[in-house]
């Protein structure tokens, strides 16, 4: 077994509700994923993680980021430890990136050749290289539900040509990694657990007090591996590497190289372009997007996973999501910068629709004394907040697609 994607509903517009079925858990879809770069979503808990946003049913599927777990602590000893979910007990599906966008980051840093990309770690300067085949051993080591396919992520703007040599590396990488994908899938840690009880019927694990999250094993079971579209911000370069990828045969497929800085209505072009081509009964995944109106636009055209780490980012900045309020002239989500001397004495919660912990209890007065004080319970409490505010406006479109 390695995915099932079980659609139940669909709209005119494209938009589907959905069910993800993977290892350690089902996903509702369409879906956002809290980022944990670090094998840590940032100043929260994963008790916490577990249970915020509505009905307290948390983060279903939350990523991993391979570039900084391979630097540190190193995937050969996650690998010891079980993998990337008991590591960070974490019983719930995970999600690892291919390390390709952040190497892409690396600009003064890396070397691209046909073989792969030589970069110098962002830590400490010392040199390493990946490979498609590279990046599938480490991510095999690591052990998500879900691994990325290596790829390259152009810079922005990039010329036709340009973006066009990039996406054909894209797509010799892709096949390379699925291979190795293929030849190895069977070195997942899961084969070597052979503690921890899963529920009957939930697809959710019971973790014993003695192993926080040791998982049951699961050596009939093998990762996902989805192939990332590229293309630049050229439609028909986008379509050509939905239309390569396809004929590859992953179990889905992310849409890259986006929100970097385009204007937004080249960013939905693309995505629509792409979602012309991906299959319809796989999974569709933008990477790296957005703000909650985004998230909530691409979803309804089709798009059944996205992930940003924005609402933690802002979190740390100050900067909280709320429900417009009536009378507000803009409907959506309000930006808010809660280090504001208006807030100083605001005896509110930063949004009274909101049902979290935070704005169960805090004030904005004290979330702001918290901000400019710099303690660091205020990014905790900013960061349950935000995320909580992407988790339900997911859960508001999922019924509102169901009908």
């Amino acid at each position: 077994m390695g995915l099932k994607f079980e659609i139940s509903a669909t709209t005119s517009d494209g938009g589907r509700r959905a069910a993800l079925h993977l290892t350690h858990g089902v996903v509702q879809t369409p879906v956002f994923m809290p980022v944990g770069t670090a094998a840590t979503v940032k100043t929260v808990q994963q008790e916490t993680l577990e249970h915020i946003g509505a009905n307290g049913a948390g983060a279903e599927i939350i990523l991993a980021n391979t570039y900084h777990l391979y630097l540190r602590p190193g995937h050969e000893l996650i690998r010891r430890m079980g993998g990337v979910h008991r590591f960070m007990s974490w019983p719930r599906p995970m999600l690892t990136d291919s390390g390709g966008f952040q190497v892409f980051s690396l600009a003064k840093l890396r070397k691209v050749t046909d073989d792969g990309v030589e970069f110098r770690s962002h830590l400490d300067g010392s040199k390493h290289f990946f490979s498609p085949e590279h990046s599938m051993e480490v991510q095999i080591a690591l052990g998500a539900d879900i691994m990325m396919a290596f790829d390259e992520c152009v810079e922005t703007p990039a010329t036709w040509e340009r973006t066009r040599d990039s996406m054909g590396l894209t797509h010799a990488w892709a096949a390379r990694s699925r291979q190795y994908w293929l030849d190895h899938r069977q070195e997942v840690p899961w084969a070597e657990q052979a503690t921890g009880n899963r529920q009957q019927g939930t697809g959710t694990n019971v973790c014993p007090s003695s192993v926080p999250c040791s998982l049951s094993p699961v050596s009939s079971a093998h990762q996902s591996l989805f192939g990332i579209v590229q293309g630049g911000m050229y439609a028909d370069l986008r379509r050509e590497s939905a239309e390569r990828l396809v004929e590859m045969d992953f179990d889905g497929y992310a849409i890259g190289g986006l929100a970097v800085g385009e204007p937004r209505e080249v960013t939905r072009e693309m995505i629509s372009r792409s979602l012309e081509i991906l299959p319809r009964d796989k999974p569709r995944y933008v990477m790296g997007v957005g703000y909650p109106d985004e998230i909530e636009e691409y979803a309804r055209m089709g798009v059944d996973m996205m992930d940003c780490v924005l609402p933690t980012r802002a979190a740390r900045h100050g900067l909280l999501f709320r429900a417009a309020e009536p009378g507000e002239s803009h409907g959506g989500a309000v930006r808010m910068n809660i280090k504001r001397v208006e807030f100083a004495e605001d005896q509110r919660p930063i949004d009274p629709a909101c049902g979290c912990v935070v704005c169960r209890r805090y004030t904005r007065a004290y979330l702001r004394h918290l901000f400019v004080s710099k303690e660091p319970l205020g990014a905790t409490l900013n960061s349950i907040h935000n995320l909580t505010f992407y988790l339900d406006t997911m859960e508001r479109v999922r019924r509102e697609l169901a009908g």
